[in-house]
């Protein structure tokens, strides 16, 4: 990459552009200024990934840990991806050092806004903060977007008089900033629309919103900001949100799944290679109807690689989640037929996606469970983007209606969408096949009991044994923190009352614990639910935090650095001990991220935060922290924040 082709020279820029200026970074040619960090920041939380933002963001301030607008900027970052608390902390920093410029103050304000969004009995006085220091930040600055998001916070705590004073003075404002013609006028246009719901003048907000629908095209994150304050007027004036929507809309998020291209030797055909275009023009077709702007999908042959180059011939941005390492994959699911394409057109989905998750580094031998993880983290992480975004998620399948190909197959798939509550969308093969005669009488249909595996599981077609199997569990690793600087007459004080109040915590979760250990101060819980896991690590945390150590015999300051993944693993009777043991790479992963746990903290993988999200654990919350370093040389993984949930 250039110096020439930075973030400066591409406006405007899609995300899958902006990514490609990320990976191609020369790091030393950029560590000569944050300027290009920072441009490439505001960018892409324009375009509505704070994740990547904040990824950029926290590798300049390695550099600058000073610079003032980097670390506004991971403020915000960490704002709109819901980690609310610690944009707050950062933000509260920087003021405490002085900055109350408008745009730290204006930061702040809005965490204490996000902060009353969620809270119970404490949101007057959250709403009445966050009018404080929008107000000021108006009144030293003069800016029109603090000076709009303080007309806004004092409509709701019922200041209205002074709301439509201060909207009319932006208003004022504002129209003079768009009689000039040139550079972007999103923020000026959308300040106007707001001033107007404030003031209640239904047909200017209107007006104003459709034209910042047209400035801030393809901006989503921008214009789910915008959304998030016009439905907070909207519901304080008790009206139908729905004529502003339809302008500060945010496309739905489809997460995909599919049956790829039939091998020639299939003996009853689900997806035959004649009807490949048809298929493509099918998945088109609901495309076109369905309007989306992210996809989330594998990129296997067939199916797969249709969606996502339909989605991105319509400028939509896609996300590839394979569920295990390229190389094998490909080989698997891509290079299936001498003399075809397909390898390029994954080649191609892969080049232009904007997200690229490997869900596992191999392959577990045992049945289909490799396929399950990987379906079961594309519904995540689609649910996430979509939940970040206020978006509609759609499950859209490519399927012959049929049960009976496996785990991990498109029928599975289907049925744990429906299971989940969804109501997916579906393009029908066994339509197109009985149109084209492949289903009559003198051709079987594929039944239950007869059908093989889905073509993505087919390679597991050894039976697991009840002694050597798999299956997708949670796993906590944990580690005292202080244990080493105990005496040796603490240590049975420890193993007593340390260990022992971990033991009787434990006993309430015992029918989702399948495995247990622990060696010295560490401690290891296997669970077969995500959202109990999840549940024991918080009140794990708070046990060892809320209890007064010092008043069994043991030094204060005894904590825990806990840690959660979730993942596929090999589940076998242990020859050794003769108990049901689990093992794998994932019991290894788990392992690397409670070391760079913060002591008291509960730290998670992003496949535990995407397994939370698809089966829809709502008694914690977990928050970005960023892409980190893994203990001994093991990688840098993107982490997450487990806290508990507020509702």
């Amino acid at each position: 990459m250039s110096a020439v082709e930075t973030p400066s020279t591409m406006a405007p820029a899609t995300l899958s552009e902006l990514m490609s200026v990320w990976r191609a970074r020369d790091v030393e040619e950029w560590s000569h200024s944050p300027g290009t960090y920072r441009t490439l920041a505001e960018k892409i939380l324009g375009q509505g990934e704070p994740l990547l933002a904040y990824d950029v963001v926290s590798e300049a301030l390695a550099k600058w840990p000073e610079d003032i607008r980097l670390r506004q900027l991971q403020g915000l970052a960490l704002a709109r991806s819901g980690a609310t608390e610690r944009a707050n902390a950062i933000l509260e920093a920087l003021r405490s050092a002085g900055q109350t410029d408008e745009e730290t103050l204006g930061m702040l304000g809005r965490t204490y806004k996000d902060l009353a969004s969620r809270a119970g009995a404490e949101r007057e006085t959250l709403l009445r903060r966050a009018a404080e220091i929008y107000t000021q930040a108006y009144e030293s600055s003069g800016g029109y977007w603090s000076g709009i998001n303080a007309a806004t916070m004092n409509l709701l705590i019922g200041e209205t008089d002074r709301a439509c004073r201060i909207a009319g003075k932006v208003r004022e404002q504002c129209l003079k900033e768009v009689e000039d013609p040139g550079g972007d006028s999103y923020w000026e246009v959308a300040a106007l629309g707001e001033a107007a719901l404030i003031c209640r003048d239904w047909a200017e907000a209107e007006k104003w919103y459709a034209l910042a629908a047209k400035e801030g095209a393809r901006r989503f994150g921008d214009l789910h900001s915008s959304r998030r304050n016009a439905r907070l007027i909207l519901q304080h004036w008790k009206t139908d949100p729905a004529k502003i929507d339809k302008y500060l809309h945010v496309p739905p998020v489809i997460v995909f799944a599919g049956h790829m291209i039939d091998r020639p030797d299939r003996a009853a055909p689900r997806f035959p290679q004649e009807l490949e275009s048809a298929v493509a023009k099918a998945i088109r077709d609901k495309i076109d109807k369905l309007k989306p702007g992210f996809g989330f999908s594998a990129a296997a042959c067939g199916s797969d690689i249709l969606f996502l180059e339909a989605m991105l011939d319509t400028g939509a941005e896609v996300s590839v989640v394979l569920p295990y390492n390229k190389e094998q994959f490909v080989r698997d699911s891509v290079e299936l037929f001498p003399d075809s394409n397909w390898r390029a057109r994954f080649e191609h989905v892969f080049e232009h996606a904007a997200h690229i998750v490997t869900a596992s580094t191999q392959r577990l031998e045992l049945g289909g469970i490799s396929y399950d993880f990987g379906n079961e983290m594309l519904l995540g992480l689609a649910d996430i983007h979509a939940r970040r975004l206020e978006a509609e998620l759609i499950p859209l399948a490519v399927w012959d209606g049929t049960s009976g190909d496996g785990p991990g197959g498109t029928a599975s798939v289907v049925e744990n969408w429906r299971a989940l509550g969804h109501k997916p969308e579906i393009v029908d093969l066994a339509r197109m096949l009985d149109g084209q005669g492949r289903r009559g009488d003198s051709y079987p249909k594929p039944h239950a009991d007869n059908s093989p595996l889905d073509e993505s599981v087919r390679l597991a077609d050894a039976a697991p044994s009840k002694q050597f199997t798999s299956r997708i569990v949670a796993i906590l690793f944990a580690d005292a923190v202080g244990f080493s600087k105990l005496a040796e007459d603490e240590v049975p004080l420890f193993v007593q009352h340390f260990l022992g109040a971990i033991a009787q915590l434990s006993e309430q979760f015992r029918t989702k614990i399948i495995a247990k250990n622990t060696w010295g101060d560490g401690l290891y819980f296997v669970f077969s639910d995500v959202d109990l896991a999840g549940q024991f690590a918080l009140a794990l945390a708070d046990l060892v935090a809320s209890t007064k150590w010092e008043e069994k015999g043991l030094r204060s300051g005894l904590s825990l650095r806990i840690a959660l993944h979730a993942g596929p693993v090999y589940e076998f009777d242990d020859p050794i001990t003769g108990n049901r043991n689990y093992s794998g790479t994932h019991v290894s992963r788990a392992a690397r991220i409670e070391p760079i746990t913060p002591p008291g903290q509960v730290y998670a993988s992003e496949s535990f935060a995407a397994l939370a999200a698809a089966r829809r654990a709502e008694s914690f919350i977990c928050d970005y922290v960023g892409q980190t370093p893994m203990a001994k040389g093991y990688g840098t993984l993107p982490t997450y924040h487990v806290r508990q949930s507020s509702t």
